[in-house]
């Protein structure tokens, strides 16, 4: 069997601080805090385009078009972003694609008219695919900028800023929405963009980088396909490949409803209502890299995790389809508190999956690795709304009934990993440390 060993494929004693990473790394302090300032305008634009699709249309096949347009566009586009990442200086793409968000969203700002709406699709998907080459850019570069014992909490910290941007960003955003309106949030996050690429400025991020032999045109095609077949020679890196997609298959419709379920909570104030729930999502996914990277520091542990989280998210969205929904107070907290637990669990699937797939695949690959794992999740997510919005407009399921059907379509897919990811890589994991002759083989029992 292949080996797909890098040189932060390496057990280490004791994991980096937080404080000590961010204090003692200047390369990842100025990316994390480029990252967290674009994040919270991101969550102030989301909310905004929410709330106008919603209020332009009323349709919840238009609100579905847009959680899929900002997921299949980037499914389609990130086999090529991978490899440019590949090919072409990280920072200078993260830079570029910084700049030309800023430019983007302000757009949004000419969309006022249901006529309009067309036009609303096509600037998110050149907003989206542009970020579909920022996301795994920024990825690959992590392990190029922390030492092994940093990359576990430089990702578990990136993961919580995700989370906490949106917990504050969605927060912020629907009561911006509600005070300022929606041009003055476009505003925000096209300055987010540029303060962002001004902190990215002031890296340095060394990248093993191949040299290029032919045109970019000429070659994608080639160097896709190598990818991929990297992916099939290392089943240690191309299963994990799988990971985020298999909590997206049902939990990409789940969260696309939290939008719905947000009218249903706070009925005379839809952004603020929308801005609650994903404020909880927020605080889960926050919450889950933290609560992994403490209770399970040992590797042997991940695979089970990840499918376990996967298990406890669809059953926490199953408690949330039980609950008369209402405007209470009492019954808002119940929802927030379930939205939380989900959350979590997917948040520790994330970052899990994320950091075995960075110590596993060599530097040279990780860029078309990150983009194939962006391609699964995102195309999973996109057919998960697609077919949930559908069914919620044509009136075949109700809202509640659509919550439950995916939360237990979600429980299938943790079982699912658990039941055939899980002894694939035991028995993997068995083979390398037999045949390494090293003390690994006990962790993995009999």
């Amino acid at each position: 069997m292949a080996t797909s060993h890098t040189a932060h494929d390496v057990e280490v004693e004791d994991q980096a601080g937080y404080w000590a990473l961010v204090s003692g790394n200047k390369n990842f302090r100025r990316l994390w805090i480029g990252n967290l300032i674009s994040l919270l305008g991101d969550w102030f634009n989301t909310i905004a385009l929410y709330v106008l699709i919603t209020e332009l249309t009323g349709s919840p096949l238009a609100l579905g078009a847009v959680f899929i347009t900002k997921m299949l566009p980037w499914a389609i586009s990130a086999p090529l972003a991978g490899v440019l990442v590949d090919r072409y200086n990280r920072r200078r793409l993260m830079i570029g694609m910084d700049v030309l968000r800023a430019v983007i969203v302000l757009g949004f700002l000419l969309i006022d008219q249901p006529a309009e709406v067309p036009w609303l699709y096509v600037l998110l998907t050149a907003q989206v695919v542009a970020g579909a080459v920022f996301n795994p850019a920024k990825s690959a570069a992590l392990p190029n900028i922390t030492t092994p014992r940093e990359l576990l909490t430089a990702n578990a910290l990136m993961s919580a800023t995700w989370s906490t941007m949106l917990a504050v960003g969605a927060a912020l955003g629907g009561f911006a929405v509600e005070a300022l309106g929606t041009e003055a949030v476009f505003w925000i996050d096209s300055a987010t963009y540029v303060l962002s690429a001004v902190f990215i400025i002031g890296t340095t991020i060394p990248q093993d980088t191949e040299p290029a032999q032919t045109s970019l045109l000429r070659s994608a095609a080639r160097e896709v396909m190598d990818g991929w077949q990297h992916l099939r020679a290392h089943p240690r890196i191309g299963r994990f490949a799988f990971a985020k997609a298999t909590w997206a298959v049902a939990g990409g419709s789940l969260v696309y409803m939290l939008a719905l379920l947000g009218d249903r909570i706070a009925p005379s104030a839809l952004a603020a209502g929308i801005g609650i729930l994903y404020m909880a999502r927020g605080i889960g996914t926050g919450i889950g890299p933290i609560v992994v990277r403490a209770l399970f520091p040992e590797r042997h542990q991940w695979p089970v995790v990840i499918g376990g989280a996967v298990m406890i998210s669809g059953l926490c969205y199953v408690g949330i389809g039980l609950v008369p929904w209402s405007s209470s107070l009492s019954i808002i907290a119940l929802v927030c508190t379930l939205v939380v637990l989900g959350h979590a669990a997917s948040g520790g699937n994330w970052v899990l999956s994320t950091v075995i797939l960075q110590k596993r695949t060599e530097d040279r690959y990780r860029g078309r690795v990150f983009s194939t794992d962006w391609l699964f999740v995102m195309t999973a997510e996109s057919m998960s709304i697609l077919v949930g919005s559908a069914l919620l407009e044509v009136g075949w399921l109700t809202l509640e009934s659509a919550v439950l059907a995916f939360a237990g379509l979600q429980m299938a897919c943790g079982l699912g990993w658990l039941l055939v990811v899980v002894p694939r890589e035991w028995r993997d994991e068995r083979a390398e440390a037999a045949a390494d002759g090293g003390p690994r083989t006990a962790e993995y029992g009999a």
